[in-house]
């Protein structure tokens, strides 16, 4: 066995967002997003077949649910977002990597 660290291999450049699977079982799915600047695109809603827990590790983002207000999150935060729930990411720091990590359930 062997130690990870979520903040290691963080590329230079972050042109899309990019997401990683730490964990994926049967029941649960584990992933790093890492953001810089990214947005969702303006004519997509997520709307997934499963709950996702969400935490920002660094920087700060934005998320955009339908029909409600914006939901700033800055490092610590996290948000549980029950399936079918539409959302986007609205915002992103355009200056510092926004590290998530997110548990889909």
């Amino acid at each position: 066995m062997k130690a990870k660290n979520i903040f290691e291999n963080i590329p230079l450049k972050v042109e899309e967002e990019i997401f990683e699977k730490l964990l994926v079982k049967k029941n649960i799915r584990i992933e790093r997003i890492i953001s810089k600047g990214n947005v969702t695109k303006e004519d997509f809603w997520y709307d997934q077949d499963e709950n996702e827990w969400v935490i920002v590790l660094q920087g700060e983002a934005k998320l955009l649910f339908e029909g409600r207000e914006e939901v700033l999150l800055k490092k610590g935060d996290y948000i549980n977002i029950p399936l079918h729930v539409k959302h986007r990411v609205e915002w992103t720091n355009p200056a510092k990597e926004t590290i998530w990590l997110a548990v889909f359930y």
